[in-house]
């Protein structure tokens, strides 16, 4: 069964213990953290995680965190926590990618629910990000001049232009065209064409 990982942040002992208990009676993996940089250190790059985390806590404030997240790289959908939420504060956080703002205490059914929708955004970037991995690993095999046949195919010119582009024979160019659809592991232009886009939506 695919790990469904929790990262919950929260400077009150008693929450985090309540937390965790909940969600670990509903079957997800739960890490938690007291300090927000200890959470930064930990928090992975890959996979599929959501991060439940307070708005304020006195290390620094959920907003803060969110933004050291985005240097980071670290792309898991943020839940924020609050006892003390505020319009501007909601605002930002929303704004800058947070996936849900709920007020404590949290019903559970509502906590549930907008991990729920988070876990479901995690597990879609996440195959993205493996999709553009794949075609990357693919084009990875592909040596200089094959990738110079490679764009121009996929732009839609012919054997004989691509061959008076690059300097070479039809024949030559028709050898290397057979190489790039072999190593990519497409049959058609169109194949191709849909590779090279899943590439540039990255």
């Amino acid at each position: 069964m695919e790990a469904r990982r929790i990262f919950v942040v929260d400077d009150e002992p008693a929450v985090l213990a309540t937390l965790e208990r909940m969600l670990r009676a509903s079957g997800y993996e739960v890490s938690t953290f007291s300090s927000p940089s200890a959470f930064l250190d930990a928090a992975p790059r890959e996979g599929v995680s959501v991060a439940l985390m307070d708005l304020s806590m006195p290390e620094m404030s959920g907003i803060e965190v969110q933004d050291a997240m985005h240097r980071r790289g670290i792309t898991m959908p943020v839940i924020f926590l609050s006892a003390y939420g505020d319009v501007p504060s909601t605002a930002r956080a929303m704004r800058e990618g947070a996936l849900d703002f709920l007020e404590k205490p949290v019903q559970e059914s509502q906590l549930l629910s907008a991990i729920q929708r988070a876990m479901d955004r995690a597990k879609a970037e996440e195959q993205r990000r493996l999709s553009r991995s794949d075609v990357e690993e693919r084009l990875s095999r592909l040596t200089p001049r094959e990738r110079q046949v490679c764009e121009l195919v996929a732009r839609g010119l012919l054997n004989k232009q691509i061959g008076v582009e690059l300097g070479m024979s039809e024949k030559t160019v028709k050898v290397h065209r057979g190489r790039v659809m072999h190593k990519l592991e497409i049959h058609s232009v169109a194949a191709l064409v849909r590779l090279l886009g899943d590439r540039s939506d990255a």
